[in-house]
């Protein structure tokens, strides 16, 4: 008999139900039970989290094609970077009113906005036109990017919650690799490049239907009232900025020390490691492809295995150990040592790269109350890609003094001390009850 006193199994008897996970190999599942219901929100999430890194990559691996096609001059590949990154801003807003909203209200929002800019992209017929499809594309995607790990956060227990961080993002660089994937026929899709952004925007409004069985968060259900409240009384979102800094002055700066300090020293390495592949090293395209895909998915394998180590020896040292290796491993990357040592510190550093980032964005919406976790978490992110923006402009400079791309990317990389430092003066969230550590 069920609680309803039938035996038909009602939803809630379904959703306590135990989770099966057969979408993952046995010794990648998470290591504590989880119900039916904490699987579904996580597959939920990790669909659109999956999608959102096959529509962020496209633009890197289709370049030369988009370049062709739309007449961009040599000098303007830079600078389109730098636009598509200033979308953070407005998504740091709109990632700022899930606080108000709700996380449902808003992923579904933006879900659907990011669907329909990346098939808008796919008729661009200028530059122009383009460079706007993808930054309000991007507008959506990245801050559904910062609310993702909000809702995988607020839901799973608190002894899953560095494996959830890992295995979220192990399902946004899958979809970079099913981007790669999808570019190795681009030559014989209709329309070529431009096929890419319409299988993109058909999944993420696939997505989108599929989103409308995602509940709201338990925690942001049980604390609504007081939420409401909250917002009542400051009287907006950028007073619940301001009210954030005067809260946590302490918490908040360190974590942007640490991620404008992280993102600074990242940003050249990780978007210009394919064509330091192809123009130092002398890769082929698809010598470059066949390290990328294989070597990509052990990393992924890697990524999942360390967010479950973190729930046990703390996220703060898991951090510090994944900066540590993602630092050493891109500087001998790029120290110029023969093509025969690229793979293997290819797939370390970039391993150790997206582990930390994980693991950064987890603990940052760890510490916080659940009333400002979409706000500091979007910060965090906005920081982060901003900061990596400006280390990309200041690397073209520095080419021009080494000449050489590898000692110039390397001059970031030392920016990754600043944030080993600050890592120990946050709490430390590993095992804990989310509102003991806001709280602590």
């Amino acid at each position: 008999m069920t609680a309803n006193g039938t035996n038909t199994p009602t939803a809630a008897d379904t959703d306590s139900q135990p989770a099966r996970f057969y979408w993952l190999p046995p010794g990648l599942r998470p290591a504590a039970p989880m119900t039916r219901r904490e699987e579904r929100i996580f597959l939920l999430v990790g669909m659109a989290a999956l999608f959102a890194g096959f529509d962020q990559n496209v633009y890197g691996f289709a370049l030369p094609q988009i370049q062709a096609a739309l007449h961009i001059p040599e000098n303007q590949i830079g600078p389109t970077v730098t636009y598509f990154r200033l979308a953070t801003f407005v998504a740091m807003l709109l990632a700022l009113t899930a606080d108000i909203v709700g996380r449902r209200r808003l992923l579904l929002f933006t879900v659907f906005g990011q669907a329909a800019f990346t098939l808008a992209t796919a008729f661009s017929q200028t530059y122009p036109q383009f460079v706007w499809f993808q930054v309000l594309t991007r507008i959506f995607g990245y801050a559904e990017e910062m609310l993702c790990i909000v809702v995988i956060v607020e839901e799973v227990a608190a002894s899953l919650r560095g494996w959830s961080a890992g295995t979220l993002s192990a399902l946004t660089y899958t979809g970079a690799g099913l981007a790669s994937l999808c570019f190795g026929f681009v030559n014989v899709l209709p329309g070529h490049w431009r096929a890419l952004y319409v299988i993109g925007g058909c999944s993420m409004f696939f997505v989108a239907f599929l989103r409308r069985r995602l509940p709201e968060t338990k925690r942001f259900e049980v604390r609504h009232a007081e939420v409401e409240r909250l917002h009542a009384r400051i009287g907006g979102a950028l007073d619940l900025f301001r009210r954030i800094m005067k809260e946590y002055p302490g918490r908040i700066a360190l974590l942007l020390i640490i991620a404008g300090a992280w993102g600074f020293a990242i940003g050249p390495a990780t978007v210009l490691q394919n064509k330091y592949l192809q123009t130092s090293l002398h890769f082929l395209p698809w010598q470059t492809t066949l390290l990328s895909v294989p070597g990509g998915l052990l990393a992924l394998w890697l990524n999942i295995l360390m967010g479950r180590a973190s729930d046990r020896i703390g996220r703060r040292l898991s951090l510090f150990i994944m900066m540590i290796v993602c630092g050493l491993g891109y500087t001998a990357f790029y120290s110029g040592l023969p093509g025969i040592y690229a793979a293997p510190l290819w797939i370390l550093s970039f391993f150790a790269f997206f582990s930390a980032d994980a693991l950064l964005a987890a603990l940052t919406i760890e510490i916080v109350p659940t009333a400002y976790r979409a706000t500091v978490g979007g910060l965090r992110y906005m920081v982060e890609i901003f900061l990596g923006g400006v280390s990309l402009y200041l690397e073209g400079h520095w080419y021009d003094v080494f000449h050489d791309h590898g000692p110039a990317i390397s001059v970031s990389l030392a920016a990754i001390v600043v944030a080993l430092v600050a890592i120990f003066f946050v709490p430390e969230p590993a095992g804990k009850v989310l509102e003991d550590i806001s709280h602590g």
